[in-house]
């Protein structure tokens, strides 16, 4: 009944609203209102006594509405109609609260059915992160600590009294690390399988570490790279020591997997080796590098220990050891990530052939290396009382409450079982980070590595591991054999002694994983502080990168393509100076010259032309006409005949190569000799390439002049005042010759000298006269004879030389007239076959070596300037320092980021 009565009321307050207010409609509404009531009333009467008051709006206007309309209006009804259809009206709309409410019940069963599904889902998925985030926690505790210093709080509190926390975090975690080792490793059901993998399967610690160790060792690297010789700039590695004979270098060799290092009677190792093991998934060799030596990707380990062996006996004897490390990164799938040092083992008594300060020297140098962050690997054989250890003896006094320090016990198999776990659980001798026994060469009664192998091949192929057979078979490969038979026969000795050695940290690998994660920690708690040190030093350098160089940014490469431009840019305009007339001029220099000699040979010296000079006029007579007449044609002939070809092409290639030179003395690469030399060697090739061709065309060309030669009256006039000007340059230098001797000498001397000479042709008697005095007395007697004689000839020549008809009495004016002919026709060659050819291929042929040009190469060549050099150094050590501390920030990031997490 309320449903009823609210559904009423609803359709009262529709049917009594203002919005119809048509006529028509206000009409229907009030037949509709009434015939509604009336029904109302008449039902709920019986049942309640309810009054509905009914608030009917006024209308002014209705009957007269109605009265306009009541003939033609479609929509008036009568009301038996309506009363027959509102019941039906009234039941659908009673009914549909019970359909909408029943559609909204099954919707709702429906969305509370999927939301329980999804809910279970949700949580089956946050159970599984929550235990992925649980072991992932427990796994970084390992590195980082919960609250960051890399040791969990409840030993943090109780941890040493060491000032940066780095190391003691170390050994604590180690020590966790062991014990959680320890207790795998009872709970593993097949130990056996376990060492085998150990023996055939590549390293995977990138995967355990999360990979920082590499990073941290790549961090090294570069700041190694800044500054090598600072002590605060670095970060940890492991320093191993040890006395000659104690098995150092076995153990180093165990860990990579190869012998590599130089071994001998003699003391071998004189220099620390940096060794860098780079951990290389997927790697089917292993490879070496000498980063410092630019040799790379060695995988001929005999090589390497040759390299190794020369490196060290480069030190002369009567020093015995250097400072000066040796850089070696070897890279493999065996390999951990690990960064070693390796330095020369301590001895007891200097030898004969040792200087007596070694000991000393030893002892200075393995200092620099030991004192912090360093971790301290101290290796002693198991043969050798603890006591007696010099490499115990020095981790003491570097470490002297023994936190960062590794003992390592050697050749256990040489002592009894009991003995062996005696010394490495000794507490006579404690070190936080406790003792490792390893083997790491086999003992006579060793395993045989074939039975070894092919009883591992037989029982994988039982069990149809052959993926794992396949492995173990390519990894066996990248170890040498020697080091096969030493792992087998470790794993097989302490296989055998396992209750002995229950308690203490034995085997190889063992001590990988130790060194692996000491260091880890190590230099992930260092990193902070370097962190700091770095953003000082990037500082400073960004200063004075500022205050130098104004921030401008210059390469190597940069600098050498910019000088190259500057040096085309110069040839250019070289070329264009270089033009015909030059290279004429240049010619015809050499042949006034050549001229000069023939002249001063075969005319000067002869008597009859001096005499023919001095009576200034021609000769009628037939015979001296004659004589006159072939020795100018074999001086014409001489001079046609010296190979003008070869002579002219070797006078414009010294000309380029001189200008050449000129011009690279104008630019800033005159402080650069490499860049000097291959420029020089570049146009030599280049001009080599046409050399002998240009000669022979220029030869071919002149060949005609050497029959005959016609002289024109413009060529007699021009090669006249040409010989008339050479012969008084000529008589110039003479002169000038001659007033120098006088004036050395004096002139009454000089005088007494050349009338001695004259009378006295033999020269018996000096006459007190030095040999030198004599000589400048003949020079000057020459002097003043050829000047006598060019002065005569000079006044023949502007006189009577006037037509080429007197050729043979004025062979000066037919010689240079010739000359001018032989230079014209080898010049057109020499500008069409030589200089165009080089000016055009010259700038491609030095792009092209310069482009083979390595960058250890352009960057000696750039480093030849000094200014250039300091410019290159800061820049770059601007950049390494950016580069260290964006690679450390990302790994800050993660610590906080994995901080913030474990609150």
């Amino acid at each position: 009944m309320s449903s009823a009565l609210s559904l009423s009321r609803n359709t009262l307050q529709i049917l009594t609203s203002n919005r119809l207010q048509h006529p028509s409609h206000v009409c229907m509404r009030r037949l509709m209102l009434s015939h509604f009531t009336r029904r109302f009333i008449h039902s709920t009467r019986s049942s309640s006594s309810l009054i509905i008051n009914i608030p009917f709006p006024r209308q002014p206007y209705l009957h007269r509405t109605f009265r306009n309309h009541s003939t033609t209006y479609p929509y008036v009804i009568t009301s038996r109609r309506f009363m027959s259809i509102f019941p039906k009206i009234i039941t659908k709309v009673v009914k549909l609260p019970v359909y909408v409410g029943g559609g909204l019940a099954a919707a709702g069963s429906y969305v509370a059915y999927k939301l329980e599904e999804a809910n279970s889902f949700t949580w089956d998925k946050w159970n599984q992160l929550k235990d992925y985030s649980t072991n992932m926690r427990d796994k970084l505790n390992g590195y980082f600590g919960s609250d960051g210093s890399g040791v969990p709080p409840s030993e943090n509190s109780s941890g040493s009294s060491d000032s940066n926390g780095t190391v003691p975090t170390a050994t604590l975690l180690a020590s966790l690390v062991d014990d959680e080792e320890d207790k795998e490793k009872k709970s593993d059901d097949d130990e056996d399988e376990d060492e085998d993998d150990y023996l055939d399967s590549v390293d995977t610690t990138q995967d355990e570490m999360l990979n920082l160790t590499k990073q941290m060792i790549e961090i090294r690297s570069i700041v190694s790279k800044v500054d090598s010789t600072s002590a605060n700039l670095t970060l940890p590695s492991i320093v191993v020591i040890g006395s000659q004979s104690s098995g150092k270098s076995s153990v180093l060799e165990s860990i990579v997997g190869k012998e590599f290092l130089p071994k001998g009677s003699n003391m071998v190792t004189r220099r620390p080796i940096e060794l860098t093991l780079v951990n290389t998934p997927g790697n089917s060799e292993i490879t070496a590098d000498f980063p410092t030596l630019r040799t790379y990707n060695l995988t001929d380990f005999k090589e390497v220990k040759r390299i190794l062996m020369e490196l060290n006996m480069a030190v002369p004897s009567t020093e015995a050891v250097s400072e000066e490390p040796i850089q070696l990164t070897i890279k493999a799938s065996t390999v951990p990530d690990l960064s070693l040092v390796d330095l020369p083992g301590y001895i007891q008594v200097e030898a004969a052939d040792q200087p007596m300060e070694l000991k000393s020297k030893i002892r200075l140098l393995c200092d620099k290396y030991l004192n912090e962050p360093n971790i301290i690997l101290a290796i002693s054989a198991a043969d050798v009382d603890l006591a007696n250890s010099s490499a115990l003896r020095a981790a003491k006094l570097a470490d002297p409450q023994g936190l960062r320090t590794i003992g390592v016990i050697t050749k256990l198999d040489l002592v009894t079982p009991v003995l062996a776990r005696n010394i490495l659980n000794n507490k006579k001798y404690p070190l936080k980070m406790g003792y490792v026994g390893v083997i790491t060469k086999t003992g006579p009664n060793g395993a045989s590595l074939s039975q070894h192998s092919s009883l591992g091949s037989g029982m994988s192929h039982l069990f149809g591991n052959k993926d794992r057979t396949s492995t173990a078979l390519s990894t066996r490969e990248e170890v040498s054999p020697e080091q096969l038979e030493a792992r087998q026969f470790e794993k097989s000795y302490f296989k055998e002694n396992r209750k002995t050695f229950q308690n203490c940290q034995v085997t190889t690998k063992k001590l990988r994983e130790k060194l692996i994660k000491i260091l880890e920690i190590s230099m992930s708690n260092a990193l902070e502080p370097t962190s700091t040190v770095i953003q000082q030093e990037l500082d400073d350098t960004s200063y004075l990168f500022k205050v130098e160089f104004n921030d401008r940014q210059l390469t190597p490469k940069s600098y050498l393509l910019n000088n190259i431009d500057i040096l085309k840019l110069s040839i250019k305009e070289f070329q264009e100076k270089f033009n015909r007339n030059e290279l004429k001029s240049i010619l015809k220099a050499d042949l006034d010259q050549k001229v000069l000699d023939f002249l001063a040979t075969r005319y000067w010296k002869d008597e009859n032309f001096i005499e023919l000079s001095n009576n200034n006029r021609f000769i009628k007579n037939d015979d001296e006409i004659l004589y006159w007449h072939k020795k100018l044609d074999l001086a014409s002939s001489s001079l046609t005949k010296i190979g003008i070809g070869r002579l002219s092409t070797m006078l414009v290639t010294n000309s380029i190569l001189k200008e050449l030179g000129n011009v690279l003395e104008c630019t800033q690469l005159k402080n650069h000799d490499l860049i000097k030399e291959l420029v020089l060697n570049t146009a030599v090739n280049v001009l080599n390439t046409k050399y002998y061709s240009t000669a022979d065309q220029v030869e071919n060309c002149v060949k005609p002049f050497k029959y005959e030669i016609d002289l024109e009256d413009r060529d007699w006039n021009i090669a006249r005042e040409h010989s008339i000007n050479l012969i008084k340059e000529e008589l110039r230098q003479c002169n000038q010759r001659y007033e120098t001797i006088k004036n050395v000498i004096g002139n009454k001397k000089l005088q007494h000298v050349m009338h001695y000479l004259e009378q006295d042709t033999t020269q018996k008697e000096t006459l007190g006269m030095s040999k030198m005095l004599l000589e400048r007395g003949a020079e000057a007697s020459f002097l003043d004879k050829r000047s006598k004689v060019l002065s005569f000839r000079l006044k023949l020549l502007k006189n009577n030389c006037r037509s080429k008809d007197n050729k043979d009495f004025c062979p000066e004016v037919f010689l240079n007239a010739v000359s001018e002919k032989l230079t014209s026709t080898a010049v057109l060659f020499l500008n069409v076959e030589l200089l165009s050819d080089f000016f055009y291929n010259f700038p491609i042929e030095l792009d092209n070596r310069l482009n083979v040009l390595t960058s250890e190469q352009i960057e000696m060549f750039a480093k030849e300037d000094p200014k250039i050099s300091r410019h290159i150094e800061l820049q770059k050590r601007k950049e390494l320092l950016e580069l260290a501390l964006a690679k450390i920030d990302s790994i800050l990031v993660f610590k906080r980021s994995y901080k913030s997490i474990n609150k």
